[in-house]
Parts: structure tokens; sequence; C-alpha cells
């Protein structure tokens, strides 16, 4: 796999585009004439989830790409998003519009840090949400979603022990709904991390009506405020589904591109941070461009590769979670 460094020498990463030509247009074209599918999560920046055939969160776009006929899969996402596709698609080429779109909670765990703290607890089961890296799936006894991390602790028996990564706010919240004493990473995403309860309770006074919606992976001081708490897909359905018609969602703003369109006449408030910056926002996911995804499908780079012996450890508590939520009927 070419790295950034070797790419950028190349000229792939600079390489200039024409201004004339109509990006839309072209990406379609390419995608018919490479058979290939792009798939985008729900952080993105609009204008790549509006030329996506997929967008989603990142398992469902990983089992979306597996179901395809498609030879090429561009993930607009971040890296192990990416790994996730390639360990279900091993046969399928993976490309990731910039390879430095990496993720703050995947850094915040290890694998070789990881093991360690694995074998302090010999006796744990190791569940691990699936933001993180292959090398960390492949450590892992089974993986879990923020939509299903509460089921899959919930079908183990009340007696096993468990170790709980790599997000530790996630981790915190699936213990208590579950009352499970959870073993857990001390690792976070950094911009679920950010939203400030003082000034949410402000926005809050300030839109009485609005309902507060966030993700499991923030802090639980900023939970204890939410009227709903969900995966990126369940606060969409939510929005769907309520009769409210203001929301002020706390997670990475990408989401409200969606959830405005599902919902005219809605409104939708980004939940502040902490500090004045734009950090309700991922550096990492808006990494990736139109013009990055143009390029990449133009040139078949830069592309995703896992070990094969990664591939196979890493599938397995995948399979077992999708096992699990099936019998479920999750």
């Amino acid at each position: 796999m070419d790295t950034f460094e070797e790419l950028n020498r190349k000229g792939f990463v600079d390489e200039r585009i024409d201004p004339t030509i109509d990006l839309f247009e072209e990406i379609e074209r390419l995608k018919k004439e490479k058979n290939a599918i792009v798939l985008a999560h729900y952080y993105q920046e609009p204008d790549i989830q509006d030329v996506a055939d997929y967008i989603g969160d990142s398992l469902g776009l990983s089992q979306e790409a597996a179901k395809t006929e498609a030879d090429v899969i561009v993930f607009a996402g971040v890296h192990f998003m990416a790994e996730t596709a390639k360990i279900l698609s091993p046969e399928k080429t993976v490309l990731l519009p910039d390879l430095k779109a990496g993720c703050s909670l995947a850094d915040s765990c290890p694998p070789h840090l990881f093991k360690l703290f694995k074998a302090k607890h010999p006796d744990h089961v190791v569940i691990t949400y699936v933001n993180c890296s292959a090398e960390l799936k492949a450590l892992s006894d089974i993986v879990c979603t923020s939509t299903n991390a509460v089921q899959i602790v919930e079908s183990l028996p009340k007696d096993t022990k468990i170790i709980f990564g790599p997000d530790k706010n996630l981790g915190a919240w699936v213990a208590k709904k579950t009352g499970r004493d959870l073993v857990l990473w001390n690792g976070a995403c950094m911009v679920h991390e950010i939203f400030s309860r003082e000034k949410v309770t402000k926005l809050k006074e300030r839109h009485p009506g609005a309902k507060f919606i966030a993700h499991p992976e923030c802090e639980d001081a900023v939970l204890e405020l939410a009227d709903y708490i969900g995966s990126t897909t369940g606060l969409l359905k939510y929005t769907i589904n309520s009769d409210a018609r203001e929301f002020i969602v706390a997670t990475e703003s990408g989401i409200i591109h969606q959830m405005e369109k599902a919902n005219p006449g809605k409104t939708f408030i980004p939940a502040p941070p902490n500090n004045n910056c734009a950090c309700n926002e991922c550096p990492y996911m808006k990494r990736n461009t139109l013009e990055k995804l143009y390029l990449t499908l133009k040139n078949g780079l830069p592309e995703v590769t896992v070990p094969a012996d990664i591939i196979i450890r890493a599938r397995k508590p995948i399979e077992r979670m999708l096992e699990i939520s099936a019998s479920l009927g999750l």
C-alpha cells in the first residue's frame, strides 16, 4: 500500500483538476466505468453524501459493501471503516480518498498496549466497539456498535467478566443501562468529548421546545441532559418519528445534512463545544473532499489493505456480533 508521503511525491494528492469539469458527472461516469460504488458516512461533507450510493454508519456501510457486486469500494469515511469493509469484502478493492483520515478514538487504543491490558484480565470476554482498528478487532471476542452494544452485553451470562473498549463513555453508558460491571479501556472520541454541559443547558433554555439528542460517545454529564440517546442512525430515525420541530444535536454535525433532507421544516442546532472552535466537526472525516473522491476513482489510489491473518481473526468477532444480533432479532 502506498503511504500518503509516497502518493504525495507521485503528485497524486496535489494533482490539478480541470476547473471546468463537473465533478458530480465525472464521478458518476467513473463509477460505471470501473464498476465502483461510493460509501459515505453520515459525517462526510454534504457534497460527498449527495454523490454516494449508500449513506450510513460505519458497520452498516461495510455490510452494504459486502452485498454489492461492485469490484471497487470507495469508502468516504475514516481508515478503520475502510479496513472493516476490507475485512468483510477481502476480494474487493477498497479505496480511501485520504489516507490521513484517521480517528481519534481508534488512535486512543494502540493494539500493542491493549494486548497487555487484555493479558491482565485473562478471564474476561473482550467486547470492542466497531470504531477501532482491524488489529484491535483481531484481539476481540465480540464486536459491537452503538446501536447494539447494550444488547450484546446483556446477551452474555450475568457472571461473565467483560472488558469493553475502546470508548470509555460508550462503555460507561452501557454499564449504566445494563447494570454490569465492565472493565473499561480509557479511550474517547475527541468530537464527542468536547460538548459543553453548561452551553447545552443555556441552549435548551433559549429553545424550550427543542429535543436534545445525543450519541452515547458523549460524556455522562452531557448524556444526563438528553431527551434521547442513540447511534447516529438512531438519532436520525428519532428526528423523523418525533413531533418536535427543533432538535439540539450532540454528535458530529455532518449528520444534520441528512436530518434536514429527511425533515423539511424542522430545525437542527449543533450542540456547542466547550470552546470557540468548530470542534463538533471531525477533522479526520472532513479530510475527504469531492475533489479527492474524484481523484481516487480516477487513479485507483490510495488503496487500503489488511493482512490476511488479521482479516481472518478480525472477521470472527464481527460474525459473532452478527449472530447474536440475528438471534435477538436486531
